[in-house]
């Protein structure tokens, strides 16, 4: 009898999550998503970074999964004959008092097995990057740029080459657990599985309410607002450009990014969205659900400071030409033009702290990706072997 599991989810990880569970497991997957394109939210909204593994503590399943995810990303981009770029990435002091942190940061990467990691000084950050400026910086000479949606887009075509399919247009409805199997409403169709596997991203927790999974995180949702660099000032910029990471936070601050096709993005900023889908400030759709979470609250009062710099970046373009010209000074107000956002799902505890690792719960035929941040486009393939590894096997 061929098992039969359903992905809730056809964002990038969703999609590595049923192709290997279709090829792990032999299974016959469908893939249910209620857009009517794969990779529609997060995956195709973020900068196309491929970490290397540089942030995370040691031991931690984010440290573990992105390096296992980055080598198998490569390959899978290779064999596939989509863009994989190295074009590294510099993680600058530009006062004295970072210094301290970013020599944590080395070591960080070097416990994590990061290939290539070398501290410089100022000059020699500018042999990298000659238009930048700083007092120090960790060099990253393999951390890469790919295309996700294509990724992604390769991920849906390998699920239907498997004998499993994508169901476009299915949102999520109703689901149950009755003799034996997890019946799901998706659309205007009931499928029967054996297991149920959530990839859900921003729809997490409606998702694991039909589930019966209230638990003690909520998707918080914070958009990430983005400027790009025009015309020559492109050149400017030859790989990636980051700041010292705040350890008191998940999100890496304003920095600069080469992507695939020579544009160059500046930012996201991180600002709490009044919507799951909050990609627009008119948009209050989930403001109350959102702030009926006792953890929303605890963690803004915690934090209101940094949430009111925030929310002054994303109303002046001034902000952030300022963050961007403390790493390269050469950038006017002139070359920076709007771009597309995204907005990116945060679990958030009950106590308001701000969930930093990978988090999976096994309930009962139903596993939950409840949170996956970045980065999790980068260990997309490693998650979801992880995924397969847990998900409870099928008594016959």
């Amino acid at each position: 009898m061929t098992e039969k599991i359903g992905v809730v989810g056809a964002g990038i990880v969703g999609l590595a999550v049923a192709r290997e569970l279709a090829t792990a497991r032999g299974a016959e997957v469908t893939v249910l998503e209620k857009e009517g394109r794969v990779g529609a939210h997060q995956t195709g909204h973020n900068s196309g970074v491929v970490h290397a593994g540089i942030y995370y503590p040691p031991g931690s399943l984010k440290a573990r999964l992105c390096r296992e995810g980055v080598a198998l990303l490569k390959e899978y981009c290779a064999a596939h004959a989509l863009p994989y770029e190295e074009v590294g990435k510099l993680v600058v002091a530009s006062n004295r008092a970072e210094r301290p942190r970013l020599a944590a940061l080395a070591e960080r990467a070097r416990a994590n097995g990061v290939p290539g990691v070398a501290e410089l000084d100022a000059l020699a950050l500018r042999e990298i990057e000659p238009h930048a400026v700083g007092v120090a910086a960790v060099h990253s000479p393999h951390t890469a740029i790919c295309d996700f949606p294509a990724v992604a887009r390769r991920l849906a075509l390998d699920v239907a080459e498997l004998g499993g399919s994508v169901r476009l247009g299915h949102p999520v409805r109703a689901m149950r657990e009755r003799a034996g199997k997890v019946e799901v409403v998706a659309g205007r169709r009931r499928f029967a599985f054996d297991r149920l596997v959530v990839c859900a991203g921003l729809g997490t927790d409606a998702v694991a309410r039909m589930a019966g999974a209230g638990g003690d995180v909520r998707i918080v949702p914070f958009r990430g607002e983005y400027y790009a660099l025009r015309g020559a000032a492109r050149d400017l910029v030859r790989g990636l450009i980051y700041p010292v990471p705040d350890p008191r936070y998940p999100f890496l601050g304003v920095h600069l990014t080469r992507r695939i096709g020579g544009g160059v993005l500046v930012g996201p900023n991180a600002v709490l969205a009044t919507a799951y889908e909050g990609y627009r400030w008119s948009n209050f759709r989930n403001v109350r659900q959102i702030l009926g979470w006792p953890g929303t609250l605890r963690m803004a009062r915690a934090h209101w400071r940094t949430g009111v710099k925030e929310v002054y970046g994303s109303l002046a373009k001034s902000a952030f030409l300022m963050d961007a010209r403390r790493y390269v000074p050469e950038l006017t107000a002139a070359d920076l033009e709007r771009a597309p956002g995204g907005v990116r799902a945060q679990a958030v505890a009950r106590d308001g702290g701000l969930v930093d690792d990978f988090v999976v719960d096994v309930r009962g035929k139903v596993v939950l990706v409840r949170n996956a941040p970045s980065p999790a486009a980068t260990s997309s393939l490693a998650i979801a072997r992880h995924i397969a590894g847990i998900v409870p096997a099928l008594v016959r």
